[in-house]
């Protein structure tokens, strides 16, 4: 039979969720369970073996050539774990042994979330045709990951990318990662929250006080919410230049629930990044939302699987 599916598992703190897709990116089963992240390691890890049931149970099943893993990190592709800051039950958690288990003989790779989303992205979203990209998740946290000579680079452990943990304020505030003034602490959606709060922003009565709140009043031409989402921009603004400056990259992509803010993020990224792109082989950097939504997390899992699987039957990064 031929094997021209992969199959993938996209893992975070509130879903872990599965799916086979065909290599026109296609999601022809999909799967879902809640992630039971207050619990033990063991109980999560039933929850994916659930989910890889549900698949290895679907007729399609044989035609699968290799699993793809997209994981809240840190991870670590070259052992095989996962550390998900959101999920404390593992720590070192040996999640390819695991998977393996269950799958068969068939190829596991895992890479961290933000590398999964930048496959999908140049696969099937706004980076596809370019050679060098960035492409980033601006929601809770900061994440990304890198396309470079037209294939995805995920680095030695899954990681390369990371622009969420590059420092753009040397005085800033201190980070959980151990640094000081990281992109994501100061552009994440929480961050955001954050410091419109500080400054004096209110929600209305009833209202959430999350970041589409703030968006929602900066679209309203509220002061604090506008310099709350500039200041987010310029974050993100330096962490992409320095990027752009290191490895040419020719497209930076934005998604997460940050993006979803539209122009009141966008608007003041693109000025701020005239800025700090000021090299002649950055100035010509765009940027642009990203396409694929939530399904972002399984088509990027089944790409890097087929890539670093070398499945002639299933082309993603072509």
């Amino acid at each position: 039979m031929q094997t021209d599916l992969s199959a993938a598992l996209d893992i975070g703190g509130t879903k872990i969720a599965g799916a086979l897709v065909d290599r026109h990116g296609r999601l022809l089963v999909r799967t879902v369970r809640p992630t039971p992240a207050d619990q033990d390691g063991a109980t999560v890890l039933r929850a994916v073996a659930e989910v890889l049931r549900d698949l290895t149970a679907h007729p399609d099943w044989a035609r699968v050539a290799a699993v793809g893993i997209g994981s809240a990190g840190p991870v670590d592709a070259s052992a095989g774990t996962v550390s998900p800051v959101n999920i404390p039950g593992w720590r070192d958690f040996p999640l390819v042994a695991e998977v393996r288990l269950l799958v068969g003989d068939r190829p596991v790779v895992l890479v961290g979330d933000g590398v999964a989303m930048a496959a999908a992205e140049h696969w099937q979203g706004a980076a596809r045709g370019r050679a060098n990209a960035l492409c980033m998740v601006v929601s809770t946290g900061v994440g990304g990951g890198l396309i470079l000579n037209g294939r995805l680079h995920p680095g030695p452990t899954g990681n390369a990318g990371h622009i969420g943990h590059v420092s753009v304020d040397l005085d800033g505030d201190p980070c959980p990662c151990g640094g000081r003034g990281c992109v994501e602490g100061i552009a994440s959606g929480p961050n955001i929250v954050r410091r419109a709060l500080a400054d004096g922003w209110r929600p209305g009565p009833g209202a959430d006080a999350g970041a589409a709140a703030v968006a929602a009043a900066a679209r309203a031409h509220d002061p604090v919410a506008v310099r709350a989402f500039e200041r987010a921009a310029q974050a993100l603004a330096a962490g992409i230049a320095a990027t752009a400056s290191l490895v040419e990259i020719e497209v930076a992509v934005v998604g997460g629930g940050v993006a979803g803010a539209g122009e009141v993020l966008f608007a003041p990224l693109r000025q701020a990044l005239r800025r700090y792109a000021t090299l002649s082989f950055v100035r010509e950097l765009a940027v642009v939302p990203a396409l694929t939504g939530t399904d972002a997390g399984l088509v990027g899992a089944a790409a890097a699987a087929a890539q670093r699987s070398r499945l002639d039957a299933f082309a993603p990064m072509g």
